[in-house]
């Protein structure tokens, strides 16, 4: 089956524009008779509770922190990119499009891809009307810096706290419609289950996490901002509290899950240093603008970095790839660290890391210059190393980071699932099969400032809906599957904790579907992840009750999806014969060892819709067209 994204016809600089036309409108008066529930308050989700309520909608918002100043957007360190071409370097809408549909492999919708770089421009000006302290330059005008994949500087920033800042922002505009009455917050809550009524997402069901009360939620839309699954890998960048169970559960409600395998791989992390840490500490990619990465030319070379004279240094990324240098797209400077580690060339204990030296730029600039740039992130490296970063480069390893798959949305950013919206990192649609640093926040604005006010207008204004209440069979049988399953969960009584088993799983992921796949590895990998499932049911513990604050159940529900969509992953990635991106299958690559597209075969998104336990995944796709980019092989060169 072939998906239409309902892309508006006409060119594509011109698509947006016209299709916010054409959208059908509610009458302002009307708006105050529709209730939206959002899901999550990130970036995307706090963004669309502000602009829904503003223009008259009734919002429910939730979210699994005791705030919504702590959602995952928070931890965003380097910027948010903008087509503003304050640097006169040439940057324009059309470039900022050109270098996303390029930096994501040539798997992302062009349609999307233009809207995001269009409305980058707006998302600046709305931030700096919220206050968000942007860093400014000398005259006070907004500073920028450059990104990976980009040679054009782009990107604002708060030094290496853009994403707390940009999320206060939202967070502001928030609560000033909770002031108005117009936003309820329900913290404390995780969503269990999508309520489907005569075709129509009309609701979730959410356990309250501090009272262990599973409640019903009803509304006109359903709006899911509950950002992406990294924690799939056990060791990633993410929160602890990053899931999958949001997005997997309305998948298993009949919303197709698009791009599943499409993982990204930040190159810019804190190498791992024991065998029983929980998780990864991300060092911005802004670093890499001063910070020179390399290693040792000769394998086993175990000196101190300052005993290792310039002509015995490998600046990799500089020598091979000379136009960007150290600032080449994520998925590529991961790989080039795997492969200089593999050849033994490693540094530091583990011989899993390499190094990012700022001894040029402190020498060229200053100390102080580079701590104004940089100062927040030299200190976080500090306290988790123990190491001086002006005095000793940083050692660094890639990580998990993001993930470009998601659920499949539309043009409208609707999923299969009608009144279903999903934006963010939860949905699939802007990235392709890469996602180049400081577009994340783009995104998540984007969409939830920008996008969704229209689209979701248009649908409501084009449906009916039937009057229902939480008592609809449909909600008793929501309710009832989400209290079968905790039931389940604790009354397994097994030996082996929720983290074992978690990290055993993360284990099996990332030595076979992470930096680097191979058809042998991912054809085993799936028996091994349906084995550890099964043991799961059989042999997990998980102490306390149902009704209670009990963080040993939330974990295990997140961890009992995680042993499932990792299957899901393997399925996709197994099924997608080629490199692109962040799926790197080892059977398809050059002799310099870049990724080897198939587009021919696989100019698609994938999309997995759910039949059923035990049965295999249905596959559908959606044709990509490249009406505007020309399909090229992706050199940084």
């Amino acid at each position: 089956m072939q998906l239409d994204g309902n892309v508006p016809g006409g060119p594509v600089a011109q698509k947006w524009d016209r299709h916010r036309f054409e959208l059908k409108l509610v009458n302002p008066a009307n708006k105050r008779k529709f209730d939206i529930i959002v899901v999550g308050t990130g970036l995307a989700g706090g963004s669309a509770s502000a602009a829904l309520a503003e223009l008259g909608y009734n919002v429910k918002t939730f979210c699994i922190q005791d705030s919504p100043r702590r959602a995952h957007s928070i931890a965003a360190q380097g910027g948010i990119n903008a087509a503003k071409n304050y640097t006169n370097e040439g940057d324009s809408i059309w470039r900022l499009f050109y270098d996303t549909v390029k930096g994501g492999d040539f798997r992302a919708r062009e349609a999307n891809v233009y809207r995001l770089a269009q409305i980058s421009n707006n998302i600046i000006d709305q931030c700096v009307a919220l206050g968000v302290p942007f860093a400014r330059d000398y005259g006070g005008l907004l500073a920028n810096r450059s990104f990976g994949g980009s040679q054009v500087s782009r990107t604002f920033y708060a030094r290496g706290q853009t994403g707390q800042q940009l999320l206060l922002g939202a967070y502001s505009a928030m609560m000033r419609q909770v002031a108005a009455g117009k936003v309820q917050i329900y913290p404390r809550r995780e969503m269990l289950e999508l309520v489907v009524a005569g075709g129509q997402a009309r609701g979730i069901v959410v356990r309250n996490l501090v009272t262990g009360q599973l409640e019903k939620h009803m509304a006109h839309a359903v709006v899911l901002c509950t950002g992406g699954y990294g924690n799939v890998y056990f060791l990633s960048t993410n929160a602890m509290a990053s899931n999958v169970s949001a997005t997997y559960k309305c998948y298993r409600r009949g919303a197709f899950f698009a791009n599943p395998c499409f993982t990204q791989i930040h190159p810019t992390c804190i190498p791992v240093h024991g065998t029983y840490q929980s998780k990864l500490t991300l060092m911005s990619e802004s670093l890499r603008n001063d910070g020179r990465v390399w290693v040792p030319k000769n394998a086993g070379d175990s000196r101190p970095p300052s005993q290792i004279p310039e002509s015995d240094r490998d600046y990799y990324l500089e020598n091979k790839y000379p136009s960007f240098g150290n600032l080449v797209p994520r998925d590529v400077a991961s790989r080039n660290a795997k492969e200089q580690c593999d050849q033994g060339k490693g540094v530091g204990e583990t011989g899993l890391a390499v190094y990012l030296d700022f001894a040029d730029a402190i020498a060229r600039d200053g100390r102080d210059l580079i701590a104004r740039k940089y100062g927040n992130l030299f200190q976080m490296y500090e306290k988790i190393t123990g190491e001086d970063p002006y005095e000793t480069p940083m050692m660094i390893y890639p990580a998990v980071h993001y993930t470009m798959g998601g659920l499949w949305v539309d043009y409208n950013l609707m999923s299969t699932i009608d009144g279903l919206f999903v934006l963010g990192e939860a949905n699939f649609s802007d990235h392709g099969a890469n996602r180049l640093g400081a577009s994340a926040l783009m995104q998540g604005l984007a969409d939830g400032f920008f996008v969704i006010p229209y689209t979701i207008g248009g649908y409501i204004a084009g449906s009916s809906f039937a009057e229902i209440t939480t008592d609809h069979p449909a909600f008793k049988d929501a309710a009832a599957e989400a209290g079968q399953r905790i039931q389940k969960l604790l009354s397994v009584d097994g030996r082996r904790t929720v983290d074992d088993f978690h990290r055993h799983l993360g284990l099996i992921m990332w030595d076979h579907c992470g930096m680097a796949r191979n058809n042998g590895d991912l054809g085993k990998v799936r028996s091994l992840i349906q084995e550890l499932r099964a043991e799961f049911w059989e042999n997990v513990t998980v102490p306390g009750v149902e009704r209670d604050f009990n963080q040993s159940l939330e974990r295990a529900g997140r961890v009992a999806d995680f042993m499932e969509f990792a299957e899901l992953m393997i399925v996709d990635a197994l099924d997608r014969q080629e490199s692109c991106g962040g799926h790197f299958n080892e059977a398809y690559q050059s002799e310099e060892n870049e990724a080897m597209r198939d587009d021919e075969h696989f100019s698609h998104v994938s999309a997995w819709e759910f039949t059923g336990e035990g049965s295999e995944t249905n596959f559908h796709k959606e044709p990509l067209v490249f009406e505007n980019v020309e399909l090229a092989t992706r050199s940084y060169k």
